[in-house]
């Protein structure tokens, strides 16, 4: 699969995500506070649709949260980790279908690269497609290192309430769900420390 074209089954009528506008931050748990705005640039709904990149200032965004941006008609989730679901993550791997992203059309090969198991450029920021690989239906977030009714040792993720799949911090499908591979890591790329260019590959843009 091309680095430039990601697709993840999708069923439009089963979507339940939140794009009513370009840029949307998610705050999780009562310890982290949203950011009252952040940046971004996008091109037309209609160059959208046709794949074209989307540009994002993510220089204000904090541990624990999340800016949806919107990429060829899906959801892209960027989430600043904390140190502490870092570490957690290399303890996952036995409970996990696909540890090491060895599903090459789940990622491009230079994020698999990078760290199969943190599956991001930049270790602290991770870039999904928001929708389950099951039925295309969008998880809930839940960053935090505490006890989950679906998983007392839950080390944070998301959760599919839909089909009950479960994924880690670095999208990593959990063994014995419906979910049959890791969320979809889209091609992108860092102008600088605080800019990310969804839809283009580092070899293709200006920064790594």
């Amino acid at each position: 699969m091309a680095n430039d074209e990601v697709q993840a089954p999708v069923n439009t009528g089963r979507r339940r995500f939140l794009t009513a506008t370009t840029a949307v931050v998610g705050a999780v748990g009562a310890g982290f506070a949203a950011v009252p705005f952040i940046k971004s640039w996008n091109p037309s709904a209609r160059a959208k649709l046709a794949g074209a990149p989307v540009t994002a200032d993510i220089s204000a965004l904090q541990e624990g949260q999340r800016l949806i941006l919107e990429w060829r008609g899906q959801p892209i989730w960027i989430v600043k980790r904390s140190k502490a679901v870092l570490d957690a993550l290399p303890t996952l791997d036995g409970h996990l279908r696909d540890p090491k992203s060895e599903n090459a059309d789940q990622q491009p090969e230079y994020v698999r690269q990078a760290n199969p198991e943190l599956r991001s450029l930049k270790p602290e920021i991770s870039v999904l497609v928001g929708l389950c690989t099951h039925l295309g239906c969008s998880p809930e977030m839940a960053a935090e290192i505490k006890p989950e009714p679906y998983d007392p040792d839950w080390k944070g993720g998301y959760f599919c309430p839909c089909h009950k799949s479960r994924f880690d911090m670095a999208g990593r499908v959990f063994q014995g769900v419906p979910a049959p591979t890791n969320l979809v890591v889209p091609p992108h790329h860092y102008v600088d420390d605080g800019t990310i260019v969804i839809g283009v590959d580092p070899s293709n843009g200006t920064g790594a």
